[in-house]
């Protein structure tokens, strides 16, 4: 209700509005209050100097936001945001006189002022509404009033304040919608979602981090969420992968992103049009039976279900730029993946091993990593178990031993990889002198 008679707030007297926001409260407000045992979590030595300097200068602080979700949640919640009625022209002469030290001047401009207490870090971002969004930024206005600020929130579960001594402001059913493991928008999800587009996303993340049940969506959530897919073009791609990397590794992931593509979200995030849901559910599933903790893979290894081929690859790194590392990872999974489910034996994947730490030349941890990852895609838990305890050895020859064979140079290479291959035959038993002798030095003139 709030989402649709806030639009109309410039066109009241300023009576009007303080007598619609003390109804709205009494009708829709609710409190709870944490006891000493609870609140010990946050009030923290920094947390009660902050308390106090904001106490003294006669403003208003509140803990915002994912803390008080965590605590509802019996988390201890370990970042901490702060809402305050303190504008940051304000806030900066407050810290300014009682000598505290302030970072990153850039959030200024959005109503946030950081400060450094007690070896902490603490975000303190002024009340305000968005007047103008264009579906990544916000035109804001900072206010005085906490119902105004919960209103522009994106989740009722995100849309809770805090008070340090323990009292919980919930407009917006937060605390029950945490109860019922039910997530959903602040008010409309068509109008919040147009916002900012990420928020779809968002909203995703937190269903893994809330819901008790893979598919208990909100009908109208899902609908809103189709009508709006089209306006992620306009997220970043960084923004995009700082949230599909939680999606994808959180509960229910494969289901989330099964239920994401369904919602036609899949072609304006990076996803090819033929995204292998069958795949996606089968390689979650068989990670399940195997004991294999989601958690613990990698976010791009389950990722890879979804791709058929290099090419799709290719288009999705484009979009969400992601590191070198977790590129190559992703390929890897997809050129190796029918290797690792058709492995007979555990000498195969030794093999696989040496390829790319001796013939390619990888760093010996990533390639463990990536060879890991793999085994973990194919729930190969045997070899997998096998591959922590076997040291790769030594390639007992080099470029110098090649060359004094009368070998020239550009053919080094060449010889070293024949090499390379009969000390594999051999399980890496025979030694510089046996393998010295295979090479025929006519091959290689």
């Amino acid at each position: 209700m709030i989402v649709r008679i806030l639009p109309r707030f410039c066109r009241l007297t300023l009576t009007s509005v303080n007598t619609f926001l003390w109804q709205f409260t009494r009708q829709h407000l609710h409190t709870m209050k944490f006891g000493e045992s609870q609140m010990s979590a946050v009030l923290r030595p920094g947390v009660k100097k902050l308390a106090s300097i904001f106490d003294d200068h006669g403003y208003e602080v509140r803990i915002a936001g994912g803390a008080v979700r965590d605590l509802l949640m019996g988390k201890v919640p370990h970042d901490l945001d702060f809402a305050t009625t303190a504008t940051p022209e304000q806030m900066k002469s407050m810290f300014e006189s009682e000598g505290v030290r302030m970072i990153n001047a850039g959030g200024e401009k959005h109503g946030t002022v950081t400060v450094r207490l007690e070896e902490e870090n603490f975000e303190c971002t002024t009340l305000r509404i968005d007047l103008v969004t264009d579906g990544r930024h916000a035109e804001v206005q900072f206010t005085k009033d906490w119902l105004l600020d919960a209103s522009r929130r994106d989740l009722t579960i995100n849309a809770m304040f805090l008070a340090l001594d323990g009292t919980v402001f919930d407009y917006f059913d937060g605390s029950k919608h945490l109860q019922d493991r039910f997530v959903t928008f602040v008010g409309e999800a068509d109008k919040r979602i147009k916002e900012d587009y990420l928020r779809i996303l968002r909203y995703f993340r937190f269903y893994g981090r809330i819901a008790n049940s893979p598919d208990n969506h909100s009908k109208e959530v899902l609908e809103s969420i189709k009508a709006n897919a089209e306006g992620l073009k306009k997220i970043s791609g960084e923004r995009i992968w700082v949230e599909l990397q939680k999606i994808i590794t959180g509960n229910y992931g494969g289901d989330i992103l099964i239920k994401m593509v369904e919602c036609g979200i899949g072609p304006f995030i990076g996803f090819p049009e033929n995204f292998m849901c069958d795949n996606v559910r089968s390689v979650y599933k068989r990670c399940e039976e195997a004991n294999i903790t989601i958690k613990e893979m990698h976010h791009m290894t389950l990722l890879a279900s979804g791709f058929s081929n290099e090419e799709d690859c290719i288009k999705f790194i484009a979009r969400v730029k992601c590191s070198k590392k977790e590129q190559e990872l992703l390929f890897h999974i997809v050129d190796y993946r029918d290797f690792a489910m058709q492995a007979s034996s555990f000498r195969e994947i030794k093999d696989h091993i040496v390829d790319l730490v001796i013939g390619e030349k990888r760093n010996k941890d990533i390639a463990f990593l990536y060879v890991s990852e793999l085994l973990k895609y194919a729930c190969r838990v045997e070899y997998l178990k096998e591959m922590n305890q076997w040291v790769i050895p030594k390639f007992p020859v080099n470029g110098n031993m090649v060359g004094e064979k009368g070998i020239p140079r550009k053919k080094t290479k060449a010889a070293l990889n024949d090499m390379l291959q009969e000390w594999k035959k051999s399980d890496f038993s025979l030694d510089t002198e046996q393998l010295l002798s295979t090479l025929d030095v006519t091959r290689y003139q």
